[in-house]
């Protein structure tokens, strides 16, 4: 297979760099070697081009992949059409230690687990047991492959980027077309070119790069952009660090992140028993990076260029409330007293796809280890989320895992846990203001524990354990020191630990369960009265009329995740079941017009209620509603039911200054609008209790701008322009109702 894969590569590549007359960049190589149409070559134009590719490949989740495959049912295939996996991460609640926390999740998901594998299993999909790791790191150990493409229903599916790999988070009906066959739409990404100098040192790793870099671009400066590295500094970064730079560029906007093929590359094939594709990668490797004249002349081929020097990088420490908020550990100190955050920090926490690599646990208990010799007490709660079997099983011959326990630290399941709101956190008060730091890629208000005043920082494995160390977020590891037991002031050192185990990683049971060659015999599980799954049922198609005095829903003010969308945490047991789920729209967004949260005006019962509550009476007694929203609209993850859950309460559109990628792309799949304001100031127009037109519907096209009235509660009225970026395509799946409904025309 990668044989026939990597020649049919070359090919591809060389036509395109034949056709355009000039060098590519590793980004473009893979994407033009993945069109879906291969008469449909051209020089599409950054930024501005649809294209239809091809993924190699699908990678789900446990929470998202049950709305994925409810859709991929519909669409009356026998089997995926590119290979497939599912993986059971989401769903284990951290709270005593995996071996009490896995068997309580194994029996409080057994429905949602039983319906995921017999999906698997009828389809031809790889199933991957609760416990068995991480989506991102299992997929890192098995299936990543340099030049290859695959989608992931998570946003931080570009981690096998560090594998050299164009892998791109979307939403569930993405995924469900891609399985059906159908060719992927993606615009053609603009390409940030980011060159790496010299080497890291001390207790800099390869996190603080994208630490860093999420301070220069912030969280919506990478959108509809591939960051590609390049430069000496990418030679020295291992496989599994490249791949936690990937990771988190998600929280940049990036549509992807990746890192050209080297040694460090073929290593980590070769170490997870993948030596036949490290081989062939080795002899296509020049078809594996940018073209030299690209690299020679940066500025000329990439659509921007940074640069960050690797030998004078320090770590960072990124929060509180969002991840782009970035600082150097020296700069700490003092802005705990500017801002006034509380300095003790309560927990560290280690884990997360972004670091639960074998190096980052080792890094982090070779730190630890100073700490016992010199010692020194932990003075923080100390939680450990390892990202796989394999992992956590060499880890344990290797002394690792004991170190931590010596320390007192808590082994959680290999899973997510904490990081996507899965920590049933002992505390005194869970309103009490708090500091905790940790490795997770993420750390909006309420998302790690539920506590709206819990600071959250985001490191480095090392720089977790040093805070657990001296328990203190005004420590500064390269330059405090810490006293020990008998009080005497102590220096730590930079940790160090092999990127890949010495004695090669163990054999083990991963947790993988194979898909029979035939399933045509097997019933997929779903129970008629089940909480938590249940049979989608198409949306309804476009009526052919202009909206008319749609009600506003909510103004929403300032930062508004999918998280504040559709919160995680409780709400993921509801993942597969769209009427209960939607209970929860939107209750972590701010009203603009109280500055509280799931409170919104009804404009007929003039009574204040909860968000789904009052826009179920809009849709059920009205015409519907409608939301009024700011920049970077549904940033974070890629769950798709914060698009589903509007559209199945009767939301018609959304009217943002800007979207995030996959959230704009996931509501144009549901049928929806997303729509800009083309005056962004037009946002401060729209008034409390107002009735919202949007005409030129009948006529709606590509380019061509629609026009919003606003009705006041007054009478008065503003009229303004708003913009869109539909295509014909995506104008089809409006007027069918959605994606889905327009492949089953």
């Amino acid at each position: 297979m990668f044989e026939t894969f990597y020649k049919s590569f070359s090919k591809k590549v060389d036509a395109a760099k034949n056709k355009f007359g000039r060098p590519l960049t590793l980004t473009e190589k893979i994407l033009y070697a993945h069109l879906f149409y291969e008469n449909e070559l051209k020089d599409y134009k950054h930024g501005e081009d649809y294209v239809n590719f091809k993924p190699d490949r699908v990678a789900m989740q446990d929470a998202t992949a049950q709305m994925a495959l409810l859709q991929f049912m519909n669409a009356g295939k026998k089997k995926a059409a590119v290979k497939s996996s599912v993986h059971c991460d989401h769903l284990i609640q951290a709270y005593k230690g995996a071996d009490i926390d896995l068997p309580e999740a194994e029996k409080v998901n057994k429905e949602v687990y039983e319906f995921l594998q017999s999906v698997a299993a009828k389809y031809g999909i790889d199933y991957w047991k609760p416990g068995a790791g991480i989506i991102h790191q299992v997929v890192l150990e098995n299936y990543a492959f340099p030049g290859g493409m695959m989608i992931g229903t998570d946003s931080h599916t570009p981690n096998a980027g560090g594998l050299t790999m164009a892998a791109v988070g979307v939403g569930g009906a993405d995924a469900a077309d891609v399985m059906s066959g159908m060719e992927w739409e993606l615009k053609m990404p603009k390409i940030i070119g980011v060159k790496l100098n010299g080497k890291l040192k001390g207790f800099a790793s390869p996190k603080d790069i994208i630490l860093k870099l999420a301070g220069i671009l912030t969280v919506k400066g990478g959108t509809n952009s591939i960051i590609e590295y390049f430069g000496e500094g990418t030679l020295s970064l291992p496989a599994t660090g490249k791949s936690t730079v990937c990771n988190m560029g998600a929280e940049v906007g990036a549509t992807t992140s990746i890192f050209p093929f080297d040694n460090h590359t073929a290593d980590y094939l070769n170490a997870t028993g993948r030596k036949d594709i490290a081989a062939l990668a080795e002899q296509y490797k020049e078809y594996l990076k940018a073209d030299d004249e690209v690299l020679n002349n940066p500025e000329k081929y990439y659509d921007k260029v940074i640069e960050i020097d690797l030998d004078n990088l320090s770590p960072y420490v990124n929060g509180p409330f969002t991840p782009d908020a970035a600082s150097k550990v020296s700069e700490m100190a003092a802005k705990v007293i500017e801002n006034n955050y509380p300095d003790k920090v309560e927990a560290a926490l280690i884990g997360s796809c972004t670091n639960s690599s074998y190096q980052d646990l080792g890094r982090a208990a070779n730190l630890l280890e100073q700490a016992v010799a010199k010692n020194i007490p932990l003075k923080a709660e100390l939680i450990i989320n390892p990202g796989s079997i394999l992992v956590l099983e060499t880890a344990k011959r290797d002394k690792i895992i004991d170190t931590f326990k010596n320390a007192g630290a808590v082994i959680m399941t290999n899973a997510c846990g904490p990081c996507i709101g899965q920590w049933k956190r002992i505390t005194d008060d869970n309103e009490r203001k708090n500091t905790i730091v940790t490795t997770f890629n993420r750390n909006f208000a309420k998302r790690a524990d539920g506590n709206p005043n819990t600071y959250a920082f985001i490191v480095s494995p090392e720089m977790a354990v040093a805070y657990a160390i001296s328990g203190r977020l005004s420590f500064n590891p390269e330059k405090d020191t810490v006293k020990d037991k008998y009080g005497n002031d102590v220096m730590l050192t930079a940790p160090s630990w092999d990127a890949l185990p010495k004695e090669g990683f163990v054999k083990c049971d991963k947790g993988l369960i194979t898909p029979p060659e035939n399933g045509d015999d097997i019933t997929v599980k779903i129970d008629a009265s089940s909480s938590r799954l249940q049979i989608l049922k198409p949306f309804a198609k476009w009526d052919g009329n202009d909206i008319i005095e749609a009600d506003l829903l909510i103004k929403t003010k300032g930062k508004c995740t999918t998280d504040h969308i559709s919160m995680a945490g409780p709400w993921l047991k509801y993942r597969g079941h769209l009427e209960n789920i939607s209970d929860n729209m939107l209750m972590g967004a701010v009203n603009a017009f109280n500055n509280e949260t799931n409170k919104v005006k009804n404009n007929y019962t003039h009574e204040y209620a909860a968000v789904s509550a009052t826009a179920k009476y809009y849709r059920d007694n009205k015409n519907g509603s409608i939301v009024a929203a700011e920049e970077n609209y549904g940033e974070g993850s890629s769950r798709e039911h914060a698009a589903m859950e509007p559209r199945f309460l009767g939301v018609k559109a959304i009217i943002a200054k800007s979207f995030a990628r996959i959230h704009e792309t996931n509501l144009k799949k549901q049928g929806m609008l997303a729509l800009t304001f083309q005056n962004k100031d037009d946002y401060n127009l729209v008034q409390e209790g107002d009735l919202i037109s949007i005409k030129g519907l009948k006529d709606f096209a590509p380019n061509k701008e629609l026009i919003v009235t606003l009705k006041h509660s007054d009478g008065k009225t503003d009229t303004f322009k708003v913009n869109h970026t539909y295509n014909m395509q995506q104008i089809e799946w409006f007027k069918a109702g959605s994606a889905l409904n327009n492949l089953q025309k």
